[in-house]
């Protein structure tokens, strides 16, 4: 049974899947935004909610898309 054909998007020379940066990016911006316009207080207390969600956003994003590169040493075992 052939594998379904994935697009693959060249973003910063790195090859990634359109579908996962979508999600990525539909989970990272609320997170990032949402810290920095929600946050209590003066002049550094945004920067710092902000920096923290968009630190959530990353974690999260590692641990709900798996990398999808394969990697090829030229090495036969």
């Amino acid at each position: 049974m052939p594998e379904p054909r994935t697009r693959y998007l060249n973003v910063w020379d790195d090859t990634v899947g359109g579908r996962d940066l979508l999600l990525s990016l539909c989970l990272s911006t609320p997170l990032t935004l949402g810290g920095y316009l929600l946050a209590p207080g003066p002049a550094p207390m945004p920067l710092i909610c902000g920096l923290c969600g968009a630190l959530v956003g990353f974690l999260a994003n590692t641990l709900l898309f798996r990398p999808k590169r394969r990697i090829d040493t030229g090495e036969e075992v």
